[in-house]
């Protein structure tokens, strides 16, 4: 992906300092129990969310098994509405694909939409280190911007921040970036929002290019789609005289009547509201509204690996809704910095490794940062099965194989740190497959179980650090089974 992120300690190390800031856990837990509460209510609303949810699945999985035909009609259609198409292999290439077009308009500054995308490929550095100004124009990502931070979930990007916070970066930077903020500035949100619309309004008005990602593309016109809650992606995609849209490749769809059912889903799954307050589309460009030039940089970025596994592809059905983050117990207590991605959460823990591989001890960690309970699939409005994905990256980390990197396929070693974990497996696998080894073996711990100690040495440490090890029972389920029922008459 990026370097953004470059020099994140692996997710337990980053979680056990992240568990300790009890102000960070206290704004999460408001946040997320009152958005996931919001998002039952809307949901239960439609008696046919299910069929919605099914379809949606569907078409994603659809759309993927013949990406390469869609992404070519997108792009004709797209060229013959008067746009221009650039493909990115991966993030540096796009950051210098939009560094150029920018360059050639002469600008030396830009608004940019809310984009998971170029966030991913760390585009705003890029533009910096070019002598580009990128100014961030949804108000959690001005805040994150204001603050010198990074965001922290997918949808409300500053939600470990709280008001008072906000306050205070809104009074000490304001003025680094424009309009300061106003003489007396309170922490009512009404306030800070006013704050954040004169500060970005001459911004909107001066602007002669705009960034944007896109939720959907519509490859059957070429149009694209943003759906937003401010109307801040509205001014971006209309008053700027040349659009640059970055957008993964995965976020084709084939038709109009397909786009319907995501606009249905994304909407009360994301932000528990029926409809976006704003929804904007533009197909090409026109002579007489918005943007005279329009450039669509279609993102690969290893989603064309993470598409050859065939039981990890799932993670490209995902339309960034941020339900999974919301019902996650480790998302909840350790934030999203911990992941050390711009998508955290369990989506995050799926994704990440599949588009920058699991060479790192960060990616590597991160199909562990979940406890499995299965509340993210059961919120997923296109049912992801984020439990399996994570079972199979785990299965990648500790036994390697087989995996494409780049569109080649290469055989991935085994991961440090986990021989003590496959030699155990191993073993479990041999008494399993020996009956009277496995039965020896529960008889002998029952009668040691008094000296079994609670806590692990060695390897499993880490694990009993915040759990018990299980008490044995007095006696194996085998032999309970013939003491009290076994002789009976054959029964």
């Amino acid at each position: 992906m990026s370097g953004t992120y470059l020099g994140m300690p692996a997710f337990p190390r980053a979680a056990a300092d992240a568990t300790r800031d009890e102000r960070l856990r206290a704004n999460l837990t408001h946040a997320t129990h009152t958005i996931r509460d919001k998002r039952a209510r809307a949901v239960a609303e439609l008696p046919d969310w299910a069929r919605l949810r099914a379809a949606g699945a569907a078409i994603k999985d659809r759309t993927l098994r013949h990406l390469d035909h869609y992404l070519e009609q997108l792009e004709r259609s797209v060229t013959a509405a008067g746009g221009q198409v650039h493909w990115a292999a991966d993030a540096r290439e796009a950051n210098r694909i939009v560094t150029r077009l920018v360059r050639e308009t002469g600008e030396r500054e830009v608004v940019k939409v809310k984009s998971m995308a170029t966030q991913e490929i760390g585009l705003n550095a890029a533009l910096n280190a070019a002598g580009i100004r990128a100014n961030e124009t949804d108000l959690a990502e001005l805040i994150v911007q204001l603050g010198d931070d990074l965001p922290s979930h997918i949808l409300v990007p500053a939600i470990h921040r709280n008001r008072g916070e906000i306050r205070d970066i809104f009074r000490e930077r304001m003025a680094d970036w424009g309009r300061p903020a106003p003489e007396g500035l309170t922490d009512a949100p009404a306030d800070l929002a006013e704050a954040a619309r004169l500060h970005l309004r001459q911004k909107f008005l001066d602007a002669k290019v705009g960034i944007s990602g896109a939720n959907f593309m519509v490859a059957e016109t070429g149009t694209l789609v943003v759906v937003e809650s401010e109307g801040n992606g509205r001014m971006c995609l209309t008053l700027p005289e040349t659009l640059i849209s970055v957008v993964g490749i995965e976020k084709v769809v084939p038709t109009w009547q397909d786009l319907e059912v995501f606009l249905q889903l994304l909407p009360r799954s994301a932000t528990a509201e029926r409809m976006n307050p704003y929804t904007s589309m533009w197909t090409g460009t026109r002579d007489d509204d918005g943007p005279r030039t329009f450039h669509l940089v279609l993102l690969d970025n290893g989603r064309s690996d993470a598409l050859a596994d065939t039981v990890g592809r799932q993670a490209l059905r995902c339309i960034r809704c941020s339900a999974c983050l919301n019902v996650c117990p480790v998302y909840e207590r350790a934030g999203g910095h911990a992941y050390g991605s711009a998508y955290p959460g369990p989506i995050g823990a799926i994704l990440t490794p599949q588009l920058r591989g699991v060479a790192s001890e960060l990616d590597a960690s991160l199909p562990y940062a979940s406890s499995l309970c299965g509340a993210c699939y059961e919120v997923c409005p296109v049912a992801i099965d984020i439990p399996e994905v994570l079972v199979h990256l785990r299965e990648r980390v500790v036994q390697g194989g087989e995996v494409t990197v780049r569109g080649a396929r290469t055989r991935l070693r085994p991961a440090r740190g986990h021989a003590a974990e496959r030699a155990a497996m191993r073993a479990a696998r041999w008494a399993l497959d020996h009956p009277g080894v496995l039965r020896a073996g529960q008889r002998a711990a029952a009668r040691t179980r008094r000296f079994q100690p609670r806590r692990l040495p060695g390897p499993g440490k880490a694990w009993t650090d915040t759990r018990e090890v299980p008490a044995v029972p007095a006696e194996s389920f085998r032999d309970w089974w013939q003491r009290t029922r076994g002789g009976r008459s054959g029964r």
